[in-house]
């Protein structure tokens, strides 16, 4: 036995699985041919649920159970039970050819899949293979949310690319740089902002913010700085702008790309000085503020075509931080789907329990345009339409003909080699001493790449 397998099979015999099956005879069988799992037996209803704790992933259920043995009440029930103890479990049904009907109904109410007797082993196991898969893969999601929610309130992620964005976040929250936000609508620049300002020494104070896009080029500079009374038709009474609101705070600028070109000149001052006076004012006024700007728009192109003066883009960029979109975020849109289930389950009074299989497939595959708001939309209006236990595709509106990612490692593994492989022969050019000396590995090992390519084609 190999390193691997014998890895593999240690890790099984301490994964347990619930056996509910009321013929002891198959039940023997199945626990025997089910090794090296840790199966549990119970031969009814009662005894399953006595037997059962949340911690157990896998429960294998046959519907028939006493007194019912020829109907599905007792496995329903037994379903139910599970299902609202521990949404997380897979179940696996065991019912009749003729029972067809019953076991799409439990799949229905939540159960993992399905299987017809008289149980052909080798698929039963492949069953229990991918539902471990999908618990396993669950749980690290479950752990890495609350790992990183820790890290970052409000903000969920896995992905290295968002990674590297923490990092940066937790280094400059503490300073009072300037920091412009770069990214896609729907990236999240609103979040960062917030995280920023939590991290940092002014978290007791404000943090206010505006959007330089949504509020017209004539109202703009009061909203900033305030006006007097009278300082123009309307100004019936002295007001504050967001700067003196955001004193010994943060202000955030939202959409800075879109700032009036006479307006970036007043800001500037500003940022040169920390002084300004209210419109239509006189008396000069001084703020301890730190600025945290954001757009969608290139500014560094936008300064090249004169649109955004050079001058304020290195005022306010002393640190940048370029948000991924979620497309480029691996991994991250099941997890955030997921985050974004249990806020609405909440919210909503309901008690969805996941994503089926394709629907995960769905999330994983899309290019999510709209990045995070995007995603989120897409599973508010399913935590409102889903009519069954688990979300469809159908349910996010989402096409179905993508596949599940594979997670064999094995898989990658063949994958890489062959990747390496084809780029060491391209930059050899073909020479085969000159592949295996970039690979580091020997000729003979490149020739055995080459024959299970073929092998594998």
């Amino acid at each position: 036995m190999t390193k691997v397998s014998a890895s593999r099979s240690a890790e099984r015999a301490t994964t347990q699985i619930l056996l509910v099956e009321d013929d002891a005879g198959l039940r023997r069988q199945m626990q025997w041919a089910l090794d090296p799992y840790q199966v549990i037996g119970a031969g009814t209803a009662a005894e399953a649920l006595k037997q059962f704790d949340s911690t157990i992933p896998i429960v294998i259920l046959d519907m028939g159970l006493p007194p019912d043995r020829d109907g599905a009440s007792e496995g329903l029930k037994v379903l139910d039970a599970i299902l609202n103890t521990a949404p997380q479990t897979k179940v696996i049904i065991v019912s009749g050819n003729a029972d067809r009907d019953v076991a799409l109904a439990a799949v229905a109410r939540g159960a993992f899949d399905f299987i017809s007797k008289p149980v052909e082993i080798e698929v039963l196991k492949l069953i229990v293979e991918r539902a471990l898969r999908m618990y396993d893969l669950e749980e690290e999601n479950r752990a890495l949310r609350v790992l990183r929610e820790g890290r970052l309130p409000g903000i969920v992620f896995a992905s290295p690319a968002m990674e590297r964005v923490a990092r940066t976040i937790e280094r400059v929250a503490r300073t009072d740089a300037s920091v412009i936000i770069l990214g896609e609508s729907g990236t999240g620049k609103e979040l960062i902002a917030s995280a920023l300002h939590k991290g940092s020494q002014r978290s007791e104070a404000r943090l206010v913010a505006i959007n330089c896009a949504s509020i017209p080029e004539n109202l703009l500079e009061s909203e900033l700085f305030g006006h007097e009374r009278g300082a123009f038709t309307g100004a019936i009474k002295q007001t504050i702008g967001k700067f003196e609101l955001a004193d010994k705070g943060t202000l955030f600028l939202d959409e800075i790309g879109d700032m009036p070109m006479a307006l970036q000149a007043k800001l500037l001052r500003f940022l040169q000085s920390r002084q300004f006076e209210r419109v239509g004012g006189r008396q000069t006024l001084s703020v301890n503020v730190r600025v945290i700007s954001a757009t969608n728009q290139p500014l560094a192109t936008l300064v090249s075509e004169g649109k955004f003066r050079e001058d304020l883009y290195y005022r306010l960029n002393e640190i940048l931080v370029e948000l991924p979109p979620l497309r480029e975020r691996e991994g991250d849109a099941i997890l955030l789907a997921q985050h974004f289930l249990n806020l609405y389950n909440r919210e909503m009074s309901r008690n969805l329990r996941g994503f089926t299989e394709e629907a995960l497939a769905a999330l994983g595959a899309h290019a999510w345009p709209g990045n995070v708001r995007e995603l989120e939309h897409r599973v508010k209006r399913a935590a409102i339409m889903a009519d069954g236990p688990l979300i469809t595709p159908e349910d996010l509106e989402l096409a179905q003909s993508a596949t599940a990612r594979s997670l064999n490692l094995r898989d990658h593994m063949r994958e890489l080699e062959s990747s390496l492989l084809q780029e060491a022969l391209a930059l050899g050019g073909g020479n085969i001493s000159k592949a295996a000396k970039l690979m580091g590995i020997s000729r003979q090992q490149i020739y055995n790449l080459l024959a299970a390519q073929k092998q594998r084609a």
